[in-house]
């Protein structure tokens, strides 16, 4: 991932970009009027989706925009991708307040200015895209002279400056939504595809807005790439604290995807900003219906409502790493956790009855007892925690045993089994254990005395947990005192669920791991949940985690927008057919997109692109470049997947069975 310069950004890796790292404070805007609903300022955080339906088809419109209303959304985004669906923005306001609905309506609008005008005559706020507004991507990289990319901005403010006097006249807000992908030609060559370009991106439109006296705005900073994404909400914060400005904050991960693993990205992007008080409205961006996203969207919100009620956490004045580029924190290799290794997973089989090798399935190990051979999958663990549980069968030799150190030390050594010790255990021994171990302590319990004594013991393991409802600042301060302390033992973070459901332990596990990771903090992860979560699923968020913060590959990544009334075939069930197909290509990326709107620009970071070209047509593309127009919808996925083939990197998915 490129790094920033230097050249073009006052930001030092200790200027702030919230109130507090420590203490739970939400970062104060200013207040701006949507309609009736509010944002910013001392509201609460408001939640909102988009339509997936035809703008033109005013019932289907109304109908779902009810039916997200109804799930609780806040405001309502309808694509105006031309001036007829402007226009028909009226007769679906109309008939929303005529059957009582009173939701703000939002027009998303992309390349047609002459829309952007009319729509913002008609609803509540308009949302434009600075990167393809007043520019027709060209994919050029050009070298500017200070006064040739002066004249370019004197050019977009003659073409923008109309839509920001008739929002100022008619009281309509304006988000003002980058997105990564989708970054000017002018924007490229001078800062290239960074966190940088983001801001600056939205920096130029807020200026001309700025210049004209209004300030009914909001700010995004979208992209598939979570640490890219947070990245850019820091570093667009902290710039506007040097400029001496507070304009509301939009969140979002753009083109998450579906189920799981959109699920989890979303929650890592989005989460590790409201952690740190930042966000006055969220958007879960799923490739499923949009009333889908609403219950998605309140579960992250709803964590921060008393959230200020958290035990106090010693103060942290500067960060030992730069939050505005991603960088591992060092560490020493012990065992396979640490150094160079990618992040390990640990799978808690504690409270089974016992331990056989069929339970092992859940966690990615498959065992034939005629053949009495292991299937090693993609998604198998490092380790499994057994307590104080027997396993008297052979292991497959990837795998490691985590026991209590108390049953340890009864049992006779073997190399894959490592003891696991409480803080009074690991100074009972001295730190003399001989070999690799791992040390189990919260943050509220990381005190000087075992910090030295992790610094003089080079086979230990940290396993960091918290008490605190703050946990993630607690861990990410702990993980700080470290890195101050010169301890560069491997921590694998540790998050304990005892009530929660699937579908929550895994958003807040996102959120907080998450987090951690995404500033490089972090060589391990250890999930456990109670009854109501299955091994199985508490595994495979693991490895969605890491898959989500780009620590550790472990299959295939979508790239997929959510349906809006831009898309030219069923997204969700093309989704799902090329997922059927090609998922088992570990590390592979594809973006699978509605239109050319979220095309080449919003799929900056996948491989493959399948992009929606016109009814019943895709283009295929190999990175950001074309190489097959107009593909007929039913045999785009088999292109697509003879593109794969061409390059080389299709490999034929494994048959269940044993090898």
């Amino acid at each position: 991932m490129e790094t920033r310069s230097n050249q073009h950004t006052s930001i030092e890796p200790n200027d702030p970009y919230c109130n507090s790292l420590t203490a739970y404070s939400r970062f104060k805007t200013r207040e701006v009027k949507i309609g009736d609903v509010a944002l910013g300022g001392d509201k609460p955080i408001r939640v909102q989706s988009m339509t997936t339906t035809d703008t033109m088809d005013t019932a289907a419109t109304v109908a779902q925009s009810i039916r997200m209303i109804e799930a609780g959304c806040e405001y309502v985004r309808i694509t105006a991708p031309s001036l007829k669906e402007a226009r028909n923005l009226e007769n679906i306001k109309q008939e929303l307040r005529a059957q009582g609905y009173t939701t703000p309506l939002i027009a998303d609008i992309h390349f047609t200015p002459n829309a952007a005008e009319l729509a913002a005559r008609i609803v509540e706020k308009v949302r434009v895209n600075p990167g393809n507004y007043a520019d027709k991507k060209k994919f050029q990289l050009i070298e500017y002279s200070d006064a040739q990319y002066e004249a370019e901005i004197e050019r977009i403010a003659e073409r923008f400056t109309p839509l920001v006097r008739i929002c100022k006249e008619y009281g309509t807000a304006m988000r003002i939504g980058t997105n990564h992908g989708s970054l000017s030609d002018r924007i490229m060559s001078r800062y290239g595809d960074t966190p940088l370009g983001m801001v600056e991106s939205a920096m130029e439109f807020l200026r001309i807005c700025r210049a004209e006296n209004y300030h009914d705005i909001v700010l995004s900073m979208k992209a598939s790439n979570t640490q890219v994404m947070v990245q850019a909400y820091r570093l667009l914060v902290a710039t506007m604290l040097k400029e001496g400005m507070n304009y509301p904050l939009h969140l979002g991960v753009t083109e998450a995807g579906d189920g799981e693993d959109g699920r989890t990205k979303s929650a890592v992007g989005i989460g590790t900003l409201l952690e740190d008080g930042l966000g006055d409205t969220v958007r879960v961006s799923l490739t499923e219906e949009p009333e889908a996203e609403i219950p998605v969207a309140r579960a992250l919100v709803e964590r921060y409502t008393n959230r200020k009620d958290h035990a106090p956490i010693p103060a942290l004045k500067q960060l030992p790493y730069d939050p505005y580029v991603y960088s591992r924190r060092e560490s020493i290799t012990v065992g396979s956790f640490g150094g160079a290794n990618v992040p390990r997973v640990i799978a808690d089989l504690s409270h089974m009855e016992s331990i056989t090798p069929a339970v092992l399935s859940a966690v990615g190990y498959n065992y034939s007892v005629p053949l009495d051979k292991w299937n090693i999958g993609d998604l198998a663990c490092d380790a499994v925690y057994v307590g104080a549980k027997e396993v008297d069968f052979e292991l497959p030799g990837t795998l490691r045993l985590i026991e209590d150190s108390n049953v340890w030390k009864n049992r006779p050594r073997r190399e894959h089994v490592l003891p696991l010790f409480n803080r009074d255990e690991f100074f009972q021994e001295g730190g003399s254990v001989g070999s690799v171990c791992l040390v189990n302590t919260r943050t509220e319990d990381l005190d000087e005395s075992l910090v030295q004594m992790l610094k003089n013991t080079a086979n230990a393991v940290l396993v960091l947990s918290s008490d605190n409802k703050h946990r993630m600042p607690a861990m990410r301060r702990a993980l700080c005192t470290l890195i101050g302390s010169g301890v560069n033992n491997p921590v694998v973070i540790r998050r304990e669920f005892n009530d929660l459901d699937a579908d929550r332990l895994l958003l807040r596990a996102a959120t907080d791991a998450g987090a951690l990771l995404l500033d490089g903090m972090g060589d391990g992860l250890w999930l456990s949940g109670g009854a109501q979560v299955s091994h199985r699923s508490l595994n495979s968020f693991s490895f969605g985690i890491l898959q989500a913060t780009r620590t550790r590959i472990s299959r295939t990544e979508y790239i997929s927008c959510p349906s809006c009334g831009r898309t030219l075939f069923d997204l969700q069930e093309t989704t799902a057919m090329i997922r059927s197909r090609t998922d088992h290509l570990k590390g592979v990326k594809i973006g699978i997109m509605g239109c050319i709107v979220n095309g080449p620009g919003e799929m900056a970071d996948a491989d493959y692109g399948y992009v929606g070209s016109g009814p019943g047509r895709i283009t295929l593309y190999r990175g950001q470049n074309v190489v097959r127009k107009n593909v007929v919808t039913e045999e785009a996925v088999d292109a697509l997947i003879d593109l794969i083939r061409e390059d080389g990197v299709w490999v034929e998915p494994v048959v269940e069975g044993i090898s």
